[in-house]
């Protein structure tokens, strides 16, 4: 008897609605970085991970498209199971991770002296990996 296939991603999801962060008055975030990696930039406020910054979660969902007019809110999965986007450093199963460059993930660095107070960066805990495409974690 073989085991049966789960999906995980569909436990329990904890969602939450942020702010857009802007440059230069235009949305850091697109209608094609729904499902990528996403940081805090501010108080309530949201955008792309870039190299070494701390995951917040995985972009579920914008309102309105990048062609309507109006302020964008964007859904944010901050909790649960999740499956994001990996570059360089790819992690490995249990690792933790930080943000990659264009809201990818990495596998993180080991404890040292730049981690800000109160702890380290990495966050999540690494379940899957799929090559060198994208890893299923955990958000914790």
């Amino acid at each position: 008897m073989s085991i049966r296939e789960q999906n995980l991603e569909t436990i329990s999801p904890i969602l939450a609605t942020f702010k857009i962060s802007q440059t230069g008055g235009i949305d850091d975030l697109k209608d094609v970085d729904i499902g990528k990696a996403v940081t805090l930039t501010g108080n309530y406020e949201v955008g792309p991970c870039g190299d070494g910054t701390t995951v917040l979660g995985k972009l579920i969902a914008l309102t309105l498209t990048d062609s309507d007019n109006g302020e964008r809110l964007a859904t944010v999965q901050i909790g649960g199971i999740c499956t994001l986007p990996t570059t360089s450093t790819y992690p490995a199963v249990g690792d933790r991770l930080i943000g990659g460059a264009g809201g990818t993930v990495k596998q993180a660095p080991a404890l040292t002296g730049y981690d800000p107070a109160g702890g380290n960066v990495a966050r999540g805990t690494v379940l899957d990996v799929n090559g060198t495409s994208d890893c299923t974690i955990l958000l914790n």
